[in-house]
This record gives structure tokens, sequence and C-alpha cells, in this order.
């Protein structure tokens, strides 16, 4: 029987003291050099040292406790993050302590892939074993990349910031979907290779289908952001601040940004996005809005609640697409253990 809900996401700075060692988590064990982490440090200062994304998921956490409760459903809600405070572990020790024995996990990525995927099992494993006794059981609940309510507010966000641009550019500025780039290598291995792997980025192109068709639009690209890691390494293209300019030089007159790959607001979104890719526009003299990510709107409790109800009562999943998430392992309500496990990994360390 269920007795709680997780909000399981990736963490981020509040002060500017908690900036290295929160990049020195995200980035054990990867090799990332010290300069480059130099180079983030200074991003996340330029906003204060304060990434959006705590405060954002505290905000769907109340807002989805106050559905519950309207509804009926009677379970507490807890946050926990990969990353930074509040870390998982606390969380699940807060949990054992206050009792709970088996609980369900929403991540707040709805994709398939190591990171956005994989990784919160290995996450939830962690946890538990860090707990040790008593821990409680701890279910993901599934992939949610085409979800009716996650593609409606989508949507809903693109039009909104269409009607943003001036009259004279809005029939000509270009949709752009964006999602955090991932190693060309690590894409393949998303999925099983029957199915010809690459479920992350398939994912991403179903939903900006989707997305897309339920605005009005026709024509439209999807490009990646975020990129890290050594040069040599080939990662998924092209970037948004390249396609910007490319835009340009095809006598696009504006840019009209969807987040496809991002719930919320991370610091992602709002530099890469809001600053490097807006920049780059101005100078170009092209006009740059960006939808709003979908975690604010007030759908997104619901679309929790309705992935709730498909463990707790058996309600049929609410799904769009034509891609299967990841054939028989991914079908069901609840997310499986071995989804999306890469033929060669690291396992993830905090």
């Amino acid at each position: 029987m269920i007795d709680a809900v997780l909000v399981l996401s990736f963490g981020g700075p509040e002060r500017p003291e908690d900036v290295r060692p929160f990049l020195e988590n995200v980035t054990r064990g990867r090799g990332i050099p010290p300069e480059r982490l130099d180079e983030v440090v200074e991003h996340y200062l330029h906003f204060g040292g304060v990434s959006p994304l705590n405060a954002l998921n505290r905000d769907i956490i109340a807002r989805l406790e106050a559905l519950l409760a309207e509804e009926g459903i009677d379970l507490p809600v807890y946050f926990g993050n990969r990353n930074w405070h509040p870390m998982i572990e606390d969380t699940v020790a807060r949990m054992r302590d206050d009792g709970i024995r088996d609980a369900v996990v929403f991540a707040t990525s709805a994709w398939a892939g190591y990171s956005g995927c994989r990784q919160y099992h290995e996450d939830i494993g962690r946890a538990r074993d860090a707990v040790g006794e008593g821990a409680p059981h701890l279910r993901k609940l599934r992939q949610y990349y085409d979800h009716p309510l996650l593609i409606g507010a989508f949507a809903d966000a693109v039009e909104a910031a269409a009607a943003t641009l001036p009259p004279a550019t809005r029939g000509e500025a270009r949709l752009v979907f964006t999602a955090h780039s991932v190693p060309v290598a690590a894409d393949a291995a998303a999925g099983p290779a029957a199915a010809g792997g690459r479920l992350y980025s398939r994912q991403v192109a179903e939903a900006a289908r989707l997305i897309a068709e339920r605005a009005g639009v026709d024509e439209y690209d999807l490009v990646w952001q975020s990129r890290s890691g050594p040069p040599a390494v080939p990662w998924l293209e092209p970037d948004i601040v390249d396609h910007v300019r490319a835009l340009h030089d095809r006598g696009v007159p504006g840019v009209l940004v969807c987040p496809v790959g991002f719930v919320s607001d991370h610091l992602e979104v709002v530099w890469d996005l809001d600053t490097e890719a807006a920049d780059a526009a101005a100078e170009l003299g092209m006009d740059f809005v960006r939808a709003a990510t979908p975690g604010t709107d007030p759908r997104f409790p619901q679309l929790v609640v309705e992935l709730l109800r498909e463990i707790r009562d058996g309600a049929p999943a609410r799904r769009l697409g034509h891609e299967p998430q990841l054939g028989s392992a991914c079908d069901g309500a609840v997310c499986a253990v071995q989804c999306c496990v890469p033929a060669a990994r690291r396992p993830a360390r905090t």
C-alpha cells in the first residue's frame, strides 16, 4: 500500500558558497577539468549563486500537496535531490523515521536515457543502501514525455510566447525546440539495440512533434544545448547558439525557443537560452522569445496525480506518442529498475 510520494530532482545551489561543492558533486568521476568548473561557477554567480530549481520544486510540491488533499488522497510528499540539499539519502532516512514503508518516486525528468532515467534508479538504490535496515520500498513512476498534460502545458506556453513577438515577425519566426545534449554514444545506448536505441533523442523528437502539432505549427527545428566534456567526444548537435546564427544566415527574423527537455528552469535554461542564445539573437538583430517550462503550469501537479493513480488505482495510462518507452521494460506504471542501462557505465557517485 502506497504511503508517500517522493519528488526526486537534480538539485541546485541556493547560496554562492554552495556553487562549487554542488558542481563537484555533479561532475565527480567524469574528468571535467577545473577550468571548466570555474567557468560554470561564474554562470551561477551571474544569478547570485542561486539556481531557480529548488524553489520551483518546492512550489510544485506545495501545489501537489494541495491537489492531493483536494482529491482526498492522504499521502505526505517528500523532497530529495541527487546533487544538493535536501539530499535523497537524508530524505529517505527521514521517511524511514516517519514510518514510511512503500513510496512512489516522481522524478523531474520525463525521459529515457542514463541521466534522465537510469541514474534516478541509482539514486534510489544508493539512498536505500545508505539508510539500511527499515529503508522504505521506493518505486519510480514511469516516463511521461508524451503525457497529454505535459504536451498541453508546453503547447500553451509556445502560443503564449508567440503572442509576445512583434506582429511583423510573428508569422516568420522559427519555432526551435531544445533539450540537453548528451554524448552520441550514450544516446545510442538508450533503449534496446533491437529497437535502434536512441530512445532519449527519439522521445524528445516525438514530444516536439506533439507540441508543434498541438500549437498549430507545421515547421520547426530540434536542436541541443548545454554540452560539456572533451571536444573530441561527439555530442548531439546542432547547438542552440550555432543554430540561431544559422537561422540568421537564412534570413529568419526571429526565434521562438521551447525548452522541451526541461520540466523547470534549470541554470541551463536561464543561462544557455535566456542569456547566451538571447544575446546571440540580439547581436544579430533577431527577435527572441522563450516559452515557459511546464512545472509552473497548474496542470503539472495533476500530471503527477495521474501517474500516481496508474499504480495506486490501476487507472489507464494516458499517452499521445507513438515511440515505445523501452519496450516491455517500461510500458507499465512503474519504471523498470533495469531500464536505460548503457553498455558500459560507472555507477553514479556523490
